[in-house]
């Protein structure tokens, strides 16, 4: 185990994101025997451990790259995601490339606005599309998992809402008249890509940490 691991700790989550790992202690909370879900469930940054590179051409493949490092890393079970919003009319873009569209990494209102550029002359019937999110837990002797979620939905045609990050001002759900922003945290994460898929996730962690 890496000497930068708390002692303890028994579950990774590869991000240096507070709120990921918040929605990931939640989930795991009460449903583990033994496990203190605040001291033993931890992210990177209190591992450790180095950003991992999402060289893969799919939400799968990054997600696994990252879950797979951080496991041998620390020598502990890991999890991580990759996610992002796929447009129907754009054959699946910006996907993986979703955070950085723009060309500048995590520039939300840029990567906004170009989107809705080009899809300015879309009609509304045209506009659907998916946030997407795959999950994968590493075990350190090699043993993996992935599941993939999605949220569908049709792109508005200007952001509304001050909630939620990155494209979810112009993203409506399917059987919602509200943009993912203009939903309570709660509403959110009850039908969100990642919360979906880190709950499809639930049962192999829970076998793997029982």
């Amino acid at each position: 185990m890496s000497t930068g691991v708390p002692a303890g700790a028994r579950l990774v989550l590869a991000t240096r994101n507070a709120g990921k790992l918040r929605e990931l202690r939640e989930l795991l909370r009460g449903r583990i025997e033994g496990l203190d879900v605040d001291t033993q469930v931890i992210d990177a940054a209190a591992a450790g451990v180095p950003d991992v590179p999402e060289t893969g051409v799919t939400f799968e493949a990054n997600s696994l790259l990252k879950a797979r490092a951080v496991a041998e890393a620390t020598g502990l079970a890991a999890i991580a995601d990759d996610s992002g919003l796929a447009v129907d009319v754009l054959g699946g873009a910006p996907g993986i490339f979703s955070a950085r569209w723009s060309g500048r990494h995590g520039d939300d209102a840029a990567n906004l606005d170009l989107l809705l550029a080009q899809l300015s002359d879309i009609a509304d019937e045209h506009r659907g599309a998916a946030f997407v999110c795959a999950a994968a837990l590493a075990l350190p002797g090699g043993h993996t998992v992935v599941e993939r979620a999605e949220l569908r939905g049709t792109l508005l045609t200007a952001p509304r809402g001050n909630g939620g990050f990155g494209y979810d001002p112009i993203l409506r759900p399917e059987g919602y008249d509200r943009s993912c922003a203009e939903l309570s945290p709660e509403e959110k994460n009850a039908i969100s890509h990642r919360g979906q898929a880190f709950r499809a996730l639930l049962p192999a962690i829970v076998a793997a940490l029982a």
